[in-house]
């Protein structure tokens, strides 16, 4: 219990620092948000006013304090436009669980069925495809392969649309424009987790248990159901309690890509607007989410490594 408790702090000190962090780095960005908030042709007066009225007079600390006092409420303020900051966050954040949700289904189902069938055939032709291409996508980020998907299925063929336009309900506008990116998020995390699922069988098909169950005859199809899936499931299970993660952050990179209209939409305009609070509560609300699901991951490996003494 003392060790989880040192890791949670330790986890929620990394998140502070990661907000503050954010808080500092859009303050320093050339410009303001007084002056993106007001017109082009504002009289130094106005801007003073503006800049009074958001807080951008008094300093970094203090400002930040101030607003990470509120989160700790559950208020997450207002932007320089005057808007709930709440309520935008409210409004975005479904479709970017849409968009991890339909990667992470997808990065589950290709990954055990690429991961199952390399693990059966470690010497075949699948192993000598899945060797070398799992580890290109790993070693490739989401904004590559994102581009790659663009210029390819969007710029050469013209099969799918390059640009995520959104619907009266704030979804996309059909279901042709979520493609592209899941794609560009799943990729990456299919290959990571095919060569998890791969090493994990591998090792839990050398059990004494497994071997015994091998002797007497039980066919490959029972056998992987049976003694070795079962034996390789928290490993297994871990890693895509880490993919969670993973694809919450890089979603909101893809989603700055394809227009899609989600947190990652949030972040951008913030920077756009040097809009501080909105930039660190759209970084609150990834970071915390990642946060725990990390434990999560933790306690599943925690319970993996009990199980096995």
């Amino acid at each position: 219990m003392t060790a989880l408790l040192g890791l949670i702090l330790r986890r929620v000190a990394l998140l502070v620092a990661l907000l503050a962090l954010v808080f500092a780095a859009v303050s320093v960005l050339p410009g303001d948000a007084a002056r993106a908030a007001l017109d082009r042709d504002a009289s130094p007066a106005a801007i003073a006013a503006k800049r009074h009225e958001l807080g951008l007079d008094r300093p970094l600390p203090q400002r930040f304090w101030s607003w990470f006092s509120g989160v700790a409420t559950g208020d997450f303020g207002t932007t320089a436009h005057g808007r709930s900051v709440g309520e935008l966050l409210a409004s975005a954040a479904p479709q970017t669980l849409l968009l991890g949700g339909t990667a992470f289904v997808l990065t589950v189902i290709a990954s055990l069925a690429a991961g199952m069938w390399w693990a059966t055939r470690p010497f075949g032709l699948s192993a000598r495809v899945l060797q070398p291409a799992t580890a290109m996508v790993v070693a490739l980020p989401e904004f590559v392969v994102a581009a790659l998907l663009i210029m390819v299925f969007s710029f050469a063929v013209g099969w799918l649309p390059a640009v995520t336009v959104a619907g009266p309900s704030g979804f996309p506008a059909s279901p042709d424009m979520l493609v592209l990116p899941v794609l560009a998020l799943a990729i990456p995390q299919i290959g990571w987790n095919t060569r998890v699922v791969r090493g994990a069988l591998a090792d839990a098909a050398r059990a004494p248990h497994v071997e015994h169950a091998l002797l007497e005859g039980i066919s490959p199809h029972h056998l992987m159901l049976r003694h070795v899936l079962p034996v390789a499931l928290p490993a297994v299970a871990t890693s895509y309690a880490t993919t969670v993660g993973m694809l919450l952050g890089g979603a909101l990179v893809v989603e700055s890509l394809f227009n899609y209209p989600g947190l990652g939409a949030l972040l951008a305009s913030s920077v756009s607007d040097r809009d501080t609070t909105l930039a660190a509560a759209t970084a609150a609300v990834a970071g915390a989410t990642i946060m725990v699901l990390l434990l999560v991951a933790d306690g599943i490996r925690t319970w993996s490594l009990r199980g096995r003494q």
